[in-house]
């Protein structure tokens, strides 16, 4: 009859249980090193990216360039959100203040809300989806295909050329292009206030900024060129550091829409807390 020997099971449940822990400090500490790696990555990046930016063969043409795509060819798109973020506002709150005895105010209401948050984050996620996701495809295609590997061998910094010249182009490129949107979205508002009522352009104007002071303007624009660099750096930083197979550009071009739109959010939260503090 075979002995039993208590021991010896306590002895392999113990070892089973050393080798389960064992795994997942390994897993855990992999994960941690994967995240301080790409932390690394972000930081080393970026100081690239200022130090190409002073330097003295500045890719001006390329600059141009980029600004032409991503402010001119972007127009047709942002004119359509705009107008409809002003004639979806004004239809929505007109029935509320004609309750209240205060369609006066529609104008300033509606101009305060594009200026001050509408118009910057909604465009700004708008740039986000088709600026964004066209860097990191262009980018990641470009790392797919080698082009990036073949602009090193022939002496030529991708980071300057590539990189630096998109992420400007991007920061100055997006604030006009809020701007525009919140003009369009006053015209849209115009438009709605009359399907109702008959209100002239240039009155409508003058009520809407008759409540609109330097606060509410200067905010809107210094977080827009937080916008624009934070598209701009999360396009090309996802494009630049796709991997090799075809299925990468897809993930690169997805990974930076999704990316630089919480960016947004979390930057347009930060900085609607700091101008409360500031006021």
């Amino acid at each position: 009859m075979k002995k039993y020997n208590p021991v010896r099971k306590v002895t392999g449940y113990a070892t089973l249980q050393t080798v389960r822990l064992s795994e997942k400090t390994m897993a855990k500490t992999e994960e941690a090193g994967n995240f301080l790696t790409a932390f690394a990555d972000v930081i080393l990046f970026i100081s690239s990216i200022v130090r190409e930016t002073f330097s003295r063969k500045f890719e001006l043409r390329e600059f141009f360039h980029q600004c032409f795509q991503i402010g001119y060819k972007t127009l047709p798109l942002i004119s359509v959100t705009g107008a409809i973020m002003g004639l979806v506002l004004t239809i929505q709150s007109r029935p509320v203040l004609v309750d209240f005895g205060a369609v006066s105010m529609l104008p300033g209401m509606v101009a305060v809300s594009l200026i001050r948050e509408m118009g910057p984050v909604i465009t700004a996620l708008i740039c986000a989806g088709k600026i964004g996701s066209g860097m990191g495809a262009e980018l990641g295609s470009m790392k797919v295909t080698e082009q990036i590997d073949a602009m090193e061998v022939s002496s030529t910094n991708p980071i300057r050329f590539l990189v630096v010249t998109r992420v400007l182009a991007a920061t100055l490129m997006i604030p006009l292009l809020i701007l525009y949107a919140d003009a369009i979205g006053l015209v849209g508002s115009w438009a709605g206030a009359n399907l109702k009522g008959e209100v002239t352009l240039s009155l409508f104007f003058a009520q809407a900024f008759s409540v609109v002071d330097f606060m509410d303007f200067f905010p809107a624009v210094i977080k827009s060129f937080f916008f624009g660099a934070v598209i701009g750096l999360v396009g090309t930083y996802k494009g630049y550091h796709a991997g090799r197979g075809t299925e990468s550009v897809g993930i690169a071009a997805n990974s930076a829409v999704v990316l630089a739109s919480l960016l947004v959010i979390i930057v347009d939260m930060i900085a609607v807390q700091v101008t409360d503090m500031l006021l």
